[in-house]
């Protein structure tokens, strides 16, 4: 398997961006001297991003990478405590302890009120979207996450369900249906924890991104993966992209473009199903 994603890694380095970059490319030049491009992923973050430089976040920076005629540098890093801590880390500023900032962030959310909060990046390049979802023992819970949470959830006044701690399926499910799922909300460090939980039947659910539970669950019948979908959950889904420093329009345009080819000949698509992983167009 190691050996088939370094052909196919090889294969992709040989395939031009066809007549895709804008005329402001001269702005790459820097890049182009330097001869590499440095893209930041989370450290720790399946099926996104794991150690060894493996995982869909990676995969995607090789990419676009090698459609822009650079070398990859994907390097790691460790979660700050939100968003906007993260963008000033790896991106406009770096870190306090000496970490560099990158010329590319992963797995940005590409969301309006991000991108005006923090004005020295430039937010773009939707490549997937996530949704929020309940990987269930069909046994024990029975309908789909569908309609109204009074109803849907209504099982788990009975039944247990699994998050990870402070995330937004655990801040969902501790605030909806006045509190009353509260005493069955299990906490659990990772989603693969959880999922580890409710397939030996110590809980009877877990709500988290659909792409984690997949991940942590790798095709095992034993649950069942459903997208949530209630009136009650303001954000049920969100679409993943880039971010780069702001001045950096040309560098942004050109990920665009090599991101535009990627998916059109379904290179994209394709890095998710090799993950086991099902891809959603942002």
């Amino acid at each position: 398997m190691k050996t088939d994603r370094r052909l196919w890694l090889k294969a992709l380095a040989a395939v031009p961006l066809v007549a895709a970059l804008p005329a402001r490319a001269d702005g790459l030049e820097a890049f182009r001297q330097r001869g590499r491009l440095r893209f930041a992923v989370y450290n720790d973050f399946p099926p996104y991003s794991m150690a060894g430089g493996k995982g869909i976040d990676a995969d995607i920076a090789r990419a676009l990478a090698a459609r822009l005629g650079l070398a990859p540098e994907v390097v790691g890093f460790n979660a700050d405590e939100d968003m906007n801590d993260d963008l000033r880390n790896m991106v406009w500023k770096g870190h306090y302890l000496g970490a560099q900032p990158a010329d590319v962030m992963m797995h940005v959310p590409v969301d309006p009120y991000l991108a005006k909060a923090n004005d020295k990046v430039r937010i773009f390049g939707a490549y997937h979207r996530e949704a929020l979802a309940l990987a269930r023992r069909p046994e024990r819970v029975r309908q789909a996450p569908n309609g109204s949470a009074a109803v849907a959830l209504e099982v788990f006044t009975r039944e247990k369900v699994g998050v990870e701690t402070a995330s937004l399926a655990d801040a969902f499910l501790l605030g909806v249906l006045n509190g009353r799922l509260r005493e069955n909300v299990v906490h659990f460090k990772t989603v693969a924890e959880a999922a580890q939980a409710a397939l030996e039947g110590k809980i009877a659910a877990v709500m988290a991104p659909r792409a984690e539970l997949e991940a942590a669950l790798k095709g095992r019948g034993e649950l069942v993966i459903d997208v949530v979908n209630f009136p009650e959950l303001q954000t049920g889904s969100w679409p993943l992209g880039m971010a780069v420093k702001v001045e950096e329009q040309a560098l942004a345009d050109a990920v665009a473009a090599a991101l535009a080819e990627l998916k059109r000949d379904g290179t994209l698509t394709e890095i998710f199903r090799r993950h086991g992983i099902s891809h959603t167009p942002a």
